[in-house]
């Protein structure tokens, strides 16, 4: 991770800086893969408090985020127990955004660690995440070694949207070989 960042916990005083992060790269990532009227119609202060009531009553699961000196939040990510019956994985990662000007520097892949630290704490040595199929993410979570494991259409915002699931089957592993890189 880049100099003057740090991984920790959010709390409910970084709501409205995940809400930033969330809309931010929505609108940057998701152009062409979501609806353009979805896009302009995302508001930061409805996603604050969507964030601060999933966070206060415990709904988000585990949120971290990624905060580096002078520029405040710049990326966050969630993860739990998995939500979908049909998956052989253990644990989710719900959400992962890191703002655009600040990705490629290390800070995704330490929220994905972070992330896989907390699901392997709570005893959850596996787990997956759904991505839309066209993002050119998908290249971070190979990267990382995540195996497609399952592909889906979802309906969101009046279209069906591609998804594709990706896999770690052993996050003990994975952290212990990450730690010795």
């Amino acid at each position: 991770m880049i100099a003057g960042a740090s991984l920790r916990e959010a709390t409910a005083m970084d709501c409205a800086a995940i809400a930033h992060v969330h809309v931010e790269t929505w609108r940057s990532c998701y152009v062409g893969l979501v609806p353009d009227s979805y896009l302009i119609g995302m508001s930061e202060e409805r996603e604050a408090v969507i964030w601060r009531e999933n966070i206060g009553r415990g709904r988000a699961g585990s949120v971290l985020v990624v905060e580096h000196e002078g520029s405040g939040v710049v990326g966050f990510g969630s993860c739990g127990a998995s939500r979908y019956r049909g998956m052989a994985y253990a644990g989710e990662i719900y959400t992962l955004y890191v703002l655009p000007d600040w990705q490629n520097r290390g800070l995704g892949r330490a929220l994905v660690g972070g992330l896989f630290e907390e699901l392997a704490a709570d005893g959850l040595t596996s787990a997956f995440l759904w991505m839309l199929t066209g993002n050119p993410t998908r290249f971070f979570y190979e990267a990382l070694g995540g195996q497609v494991v399952a592909e889906r259409q979802e309906r969101f915002a009046g279209t069906s949207l591609d998804q594709t699931a990706y896999a770690w089957p052993d996050l003990v592993t994975w952290l212990r070989e990450a730690r010795s890189a």
